[in-house]
């Protein structure tokens, strides 16, 4: 009866919370980085060169991380209902204002006004999984909310390109319209998210009372088992500066190639349209794969081997698309670099919620993202000041490998210390049943 009560319980969690999740990570992901493509028409129109975008680009990031605790810790005391509605309507309209930026200065400052009102999203949802879904669930079901991010690449990657070839109507460009034609549907998906989303499971009337039960039951026995239940707690712990490292290293990999993926192939003379097809590739392979790798590793609860060898594919293929320049190989190079990225990222997410809960997971997980969002305006930056002074994406692509390598130590060390953890709580729980 138990196992029928649970196979229920989570069915319906996945079908009533994820599809939404996944819609509005989408829209939230596709905001964030379709500068990319306005940019192949945008930079020209009001005078702003590859570093100057680049800076632009990361300085979204500056921003997040500011405002990302308090925005979190706000959606931990107020609920989750209200709070991500008010970040989605105002990154919404923020986002949709994009379409009156008249040079670099305006540029930059709605980029940094664009990174406060989004501040607390992503780590929101995290924080929400972890209010509803039972650790053994979360590898699997994080990765398909996370499908929004190659899913954003794969539909609006052609749909940016097509928006930017045939959309011209009244006095404003193309790229215009792409800002205001991607923006608004976030202030709808706000209005949707406040009247749908539950706060917490004992306020769930579409869970039946044993439903209920058993999911407060399960997610209160992981409560006692976690270690780290305060902000204080949280800012100290070395586990949290170790997570925040290896989102570094992501950020600067997935940021990089989302931002500059679009003038990379413009190198080889190819149409808008053509270049948002291409663009759509490798999160294609991104697509599959996540979602394969987050249920293997439930399977064998090996999370952070698992993140390793995602950012392992993550450097190794940013140095192939380097080895190899033709178009193939680019695409290929990146298309293994984001499957190894996006992949592990999903993973990468549930290891927080194993030793952090309460307040401490409220404003750790919004540290780890804050500081290894970092990355993010690391990313574009160096990418763009590369290309400025020697004419060339490579050493910009090998530049941004470094810290995926990085993160793969930084993982490795951070998995045998939460090994050597359980084992010390294991061993008087040992000795009392030998004493017994």
């Amino acid at each position: 009866m138990n196992l029928n009560i649970e196979q229920q319980t989570i069915k319906k969690l996945a079908w009533r919370l994820i599809p939404l999740m996944l819609i509005c990570y989408l829209i939230n992901y596709l905001d964030r980085v379709n500068v990319g493509f306005a940019a192949l028409e945008m930079n020209q129109d009001i005078g702003i060169s590859a570093s100057v975008f680049g800076w632009g680009a990361g300085l979204f990031f500056i921003s997040y991380c500011l405002f990302e605790v308090p925005s979190n810790l706000a959606l931990h005391r107020y609920g989750a209902r209200r709070w991500i509605a008010r970040i989605m309507i105002s990154w919404g309209i923020v986002s949709t204002c994009f379409a009156f930026v008249e040079g670099p200065i305006s540029f930059m400052i709605m980029r940094f006004l664009l990174g406060v009102a989004e501040a607390g999203f992503f780590p929101g949802m995290i924080l929400y999984v972890s209010y509803w879904f039972p650790p053994k669930y979360r590898g699997k079901l994080t990765a398909l909310f996370m499908t929004a991010i190659p899913l954003s690449a794969l539909l609006g990657a052609p749909l940016s390109g097509w928006i930017l070839q045939a959309v011209h109507y009244g006095e404003l460009k193309s790229w215009q319209w792409l800002f205001i034609l991607e923006g608004v549907p976030a202030v709808f998906l706000g209005v949707v998210v406040f009247f749908y989303l539950t706060d917490k499971p004992e306020n769930a009337k579409w869970l039946t009372p044993e439903q209920r039960t058993w999911l407060m039951s399960q997610l209160s026995s992981e409560k006692k088992s976690s270690h780290l239940s305060s902000l204080r707690d949280a800012v100290k712990s070395v586990d949290v500066m170790l997570l925040a490292i290896v989102h570094m290293g992501f950020a600067v990999g997935s940021y990089g190639i989302s931002f500059w993926l679009p003038q990379i192939l413009k190198e080889y003379a190819l149409s808008n349209q053509a270049i948002g097809l291409l663009s759509a590739i490798p999160y294609i392979v991104a697509t599959f794969g996540m979602v394969i790798w987050g249920g293997y590793s439930d399977q064998s609860g090996s999370r952070a081997r698992h993140v390793a060898a995602g950012c392992l594919l993550g450097a190794v293929g940013l140095l192939a698309a380097i080895v190899f320049p033709s178009i193939e190989g680019v695409l290929i190079g990146i298309s293994l670099s984001t499957l190894g990225v996006v992949a592990a990222r999903p993973i990468f997410w549930t290891i927080p919620g194993s030793f952090l809960t309460g307040t401490a997971a409220a404003g750790g997980i919004a540290l780890i993202n804050a500081l290894g969002n970092l990355g993010g305006f690391v990313g574009p930056y160096a990418i763009g000041a590369v290309k400025q002074s020697t004419g060339s994406y490579g050493l910009g692509l090998a530049a941004i490998a470094v810290p995926l390598l990085v993160s793969v130590v930084a993982i490795l060390y951070l998995g045998w210390r939460l090994k050597q953890r359980a084992h010390l709580l294991q061993e008087p729980l040992a000795g009392s049943a030998e004493k017994r």
